[in-house]
């Protein structure tokens, strides 16, 4: 009989009993006599819902636990995720298990390296907490059947989490993922790539008794690597990561192991003595917790090679898988591991004929097998024994065993490892995609998420478009008729119109002749037809189907990029960091590469025909009762609300298409009713300085940054702020803009383009409330946006603004002290310069002067580098995740203290846009 000290147990009727163990009551009952006892008679079904069995409940236990059973029917959604509340502003720890799984999103949003910790802070000391009564103490109810063996399965029963035990971190993430939405899913999963952490591939659901592999989730991912050794700019690689074929490795536990397969993952795709934690294992905080329901979990993670020498482990991008949970227990997964992987790695302390047996099983696959043993004392003999039955079957030789035991040097094994699968890469093998493996998952009767109705209709329909794509910019002249340059002769014409209407007293026959040539060019607009493409998108996003419209926009995003996207002439990260010599910053007037056709496009096309159809509807050419595309605001700003960045200032022509945009806001004032009060939030600064992906990592957003595609124009987004806090805030919504590639940083003070970006510069920050400008040298103040705080501060309408100071290029680089932030706004600098002597009337000031900035009051940031580590395999560091929080935090509190003008309405906003 097994002893068990600290054992309370007590036999109760019949052959039930009770125990007390740990500080908890536990009674088990008979399962034969549980219907008799509660006086049911025939069929047993009403009693299985009211005492299930401990594993089905085990799912529903921990969604319990952590707050999201009621997402089980209606799924948290990306917008749930994104809402601007009091947490956050809060910089709090988790207090109870319910807070961990917004504590999570948040920090993950932040792209905080921390964000897997699932460490609680109790709300008062263990000392005060009141000593709970015998009588107070919960029961547990167990049962089994009689058939069963009981002192085989008794010890094995683990307790579920409370309140006061923290929860294992894979728990925390599979519920989260099991309670999302697909789109949630794939932001997860997006932000856990950017976190180099280990991404979920096959998710369990033990309790429905099926396992999904998360395609879907994967499809937003981009690898960029270098080839070794660098040959230029032909060395540089950008692939989605579920196309890219790559050499896999599976790693698997058959029974115990003595030896964490996660932590010798980590050890091999680490670089230098830095030890890259991708995979939680079970020396981290709360490593050893036990997993409820996160057994049967794959994940994967990749190596990218940098080019360089010195630091690339493989020479080309590699996948690492890792099972949770035990071989014999998820059998299916080990099978479809094996059909995938290159070489799959099977750690175990001892073989027995059990799993002899399994592994029999798999003769005649070509994969590769490697056992890594920790023999138990005395096992020696059974384990060679095994082995030499195994190696014939699994066409091993003695090389494939690896033995790791306590006095084993680590990084002599790790390096050993690192040769096996270097070896393996090298000669001819099996490689990949994750479409790959979704193919081959489907055989083996797992649920693939992007298989469900309203995605795979959704792909049709964009197949159907991008099909009939073979060149961009043939495309755009060809079916986009309306953009190019129609659209820039109306943007020409209804510029000199604004201007001789501000400029006293015009002729009027000038200005007849400018009407009439506008609505000559407007009428050759509404005589064309929408293309069939466009017909087939506006089909797409009306569909009914809210899902199906998501859905079609995700997969347009992907399919435009992958046909019309070209390659840049050189890496991404060298364009982000090129400077002049003499300013610090890129002149962008002139793109580095074709701007690639996508979203933006389609509903550029949307708002000319509606602009074109209003202009002859105001001029009386044409009745109200024959307009066709009035709709098309309603339909652009469902897109707006889920999420879907809308062009503000057209980046094609630098102009603002101000009917379309007045017809977004008014339907959006229509929409949101009484929650209509808006703070408007801009991001300004030269392409390049990361205020794309400051905005982004602040609030969630999805601004394109860098990889050489970002849109030239300035886009706008919508962020809702929960109703709880609205009042306390004193807005319903926040519109964030971003500036995008609209300022270029010319390094000339005149000309066309040089006005075209001041005007820009100064309608944007006269729209906002709250205005961050990025920087990437302290100098490069953009002569453009110096210009617009001359003009605002002439008007009276200054936005609270703050200076961000962002370091593109050393990590570990200390931020400025407050003595240089002085010098930072006292000194204007040689770009600046001229700039303050534009406007006539005005002497040489500092910006210190323009912008009443006063150092200790924080209007100047630094913002630490972003990546920790050399890229592909760098992480975001946490310094520059912490920064940004504190951001967030200040602008916020500035917002919910008045300091930002006052907050307008949507209509107020409709009729600001006009004036300017």
């Amino acid at each position: 009989m097994l002893f068990v000290p600290d054992l309370e147990w007590r036999e109760m009727e019949g052959d039930d009993c009770e125990f007390h163990y740990g500080g908890r009551n536990y009674r088990i009952w008979q399962q034969s006599g549980l219907g008799k006892e509660r006086g049911n008679e025939g069929s047993n079904e009403g009693q299985d819902s009211d005492f299930p069995t401990v594993e089905r409940s085990r799912l529903q236990e921990m969604l319990s636990l952590l707050g999201l059973e009621t997402y089980q029917v209606q799924k948290l959604s990306l917008q749930d995720a994104l809402q601007i509340s009091s947490d956050s502003i809060k910089n709090w720890a988790p207090q109870v298990p319910k807070d961990l799984p917004w504590n999570f999103l948040r920090k993950l949003q932040a792209l905080n390296a921390e964000a897997r910790n699932t460490t609680m802070v109790l709300d008062m000391p263990p000392d005060a907490r009141p000593v709970e009564k015998e009588s107070q103490m919960e029961e547990e109810i167990i049962y089994w059947d009689t058939a069963d063996d009981i002192s085989a399965d008794i010890y094995s029963f683990s307790e579920l989490p409370t309140p006061d035990t923290p929860v294992n971190p894979l728990d925390l993430l599979c519920a989260l993922m099991l309670s999302s939405d697909s789109f949630l899913q794939q932001e997860i999963v997006l932000k856990m790539s950017l976190c180099q952490f280990a991404l979920p591939l096959i998710l369990p659901d033990s309790e429905n008794h099926y396992h999904t592999f998360l395609l879907w989730a994967m499809r937003g991912i981009v690898q960029t690597w270098w080839s070794q050794p660098p040959k230029g700019v032909g060395s540089f690689r950008e692939d989605s990561v579920v196309l890219s074929r790559a050499p896999t490795f599976a790693f698997v536990r058959m029974e115990v192991s003595s030896n964490s397969k996660s932590q010798l993952l980590n050890s091999v795709l680490s670089l230098g003595h830095r030890q890259q934690d991708c995979f939680w294992h079970r020396d981290l905080n709360l490593g050893t917790n036990p997993r409820e329901i996160a057994d049967g979990l794959v994940e994967i993670s990749w190596f990218l090679p940098s080019g360089r020498e010195d630091l690339d482990i493989f020479l080309e991008p590699v996948a690492f898988l890792n099972l949770r949970g035990d071989i014999g227990s998820h059998w299916l997964q080990f099978k479809l591991l094996t059909e995938i992987s290159s070489a799959v790695f099977i750690l175990t302390d001892n073989i027995s004929k059990k799993e002899y047996k399994l592994l029999y099983s798999m003769k005649g696959s070509a994969t590769k097998y490697y056992f890594i043993l920790s023999p138990y004392r005395g096992k020696r003999n059974t384990n060679l024994r095994f082995l030499n039955k195994l190696i014939p079957v699994l066409k091993m030789d003695h090389s494939h065993v690896l033995v790791k035991v306590s006095s084993t040097d680590s990084a002599s094994f790790v390096r050993r490892v690192r040769s096996i699968v270097a070896h393996v890469v090298r000669s001819p093998c099996r490689r990949v995609s994750v479409e790959d493996m979704a193919n081959a998952a489907r055989k083996l009767g797992l649920r693939v998420d992007e298989d469900c109705e309203e995605c795979q209709q959704a792909k049709d329909r964009m197949e159907r478009i991008t099909r009939k794509i073979k060149d961009a910019d043939t495309y755009r002249r060809d079916e986009l008729r309306l953009q190019g340059d129609p659209w820039r002769k109306v943007a020409q014409v209804e510029k000199e119109l604004y201007q001789v209407q501000w400029a006293g007293d015009p002729p009027e026959k000038y200005r007849t002749e400018l009407r009439h040539r506008l609505l000559e060019l407007r009428m050759q607009q509404n005589g064309h037809e929408p293309a069939w493409g466009l017909q087939e998108f506006i089909t797409g996003i009306s569909s009914p189907s809210l899902g199906e419209k998501q859905y079609f926009l995700k997969w347009m995003e992907w399919g435009l990029a992958r046909v019309t996207q070209p390659r840049p002439r050189q890496p991404p990260e060298t364009i982000l960091t090129l400077r002049p010599k003499h300013c610090g910053s890129v002149d962008f007037s002139e793109p580095l590469w074709p701007e690639p056709l996508g979203v933006e496009h389609f509903l550029r096309e949307m708002g000319q025909f509606y602009e074109a159809e209003s202009c002859l509807v105001e001029a009386g050419k044409l009745p109200a009762g024959q307009r066709r595309f009035a709709h098309f605001p309603a339909l652009a700003l469902e897109l707006l609300l889920k999420g879907l960045p809308l062009e503000l200032v057209d980046g094609s022509t630098l102009s603002t298409p101000l009917r379309w945009v007045t017809g977004l806001l008014k339907e959006l004032h229509v929409r949101l009713e009484r929650r209509s009060r808006l703070v408007v939030l801009s991001a300004l600064g030269v392409p390049g300085t990361g205020k794309s992906t400051l905005l982004n990592t602040m609030f969630g957003l999805r601004f394109a940054t860098g990889r050489g595609c970002e849109p030239r124009g300035a886009f706008m987004q919508l962020i809702t702020v929960a109703e709880g806090f609205s009042q306390d805030l004193g807005c319903d919504h926040i519109l964030v803009i971003d500036s995008g590639g609209l300022i270029g940083g010319a390094l000339t003070t005149a000309g066309e383009r040089f006005e075209l970006e001041a005007s820009l510069a100064t309608l944007i920050m006269a729209l906002s409330n709250v205005t961050v400008v990025s920087l990437a040298e302290t100098r490069d103040i953009p002569p453009a946006i110096l210009h617009a705080f001359l003009r605002l501060e002439k008007t009276g309408h200054m936005p609270n603004y703050q200076f961000v100071y962002q370091n593109l290029h050393d990590a570990s680089a200390p931020g400025p002290k407050l003595r240089e932030r002085r010098q930072l706004l006292d000194q204007p600098g040689d770009v600046g310069r001229p700039m303050v002597q534009m406007e006539k009337g005005d002497s040489i000031r500092t910006l210190a002067d323009l912008a009443f900035c006063d150092p200790e009051k924080q209007h100047v940031w630094y913002i630490p580098g972003l990546w920790h580590g050399v890229p592909p395999m760098a992480a975001v560091s946490l310094g520059y995740s912490e920064a940004i929080f504190e951001l967030k935090r200040c602008l916020l509190e500035n917002i919910r203290n008045g300091l930002s003008n006052q907050n307008k309405n949507i209509q107020q906003l409709i009729e600001l846009v006009r004036r300017l």
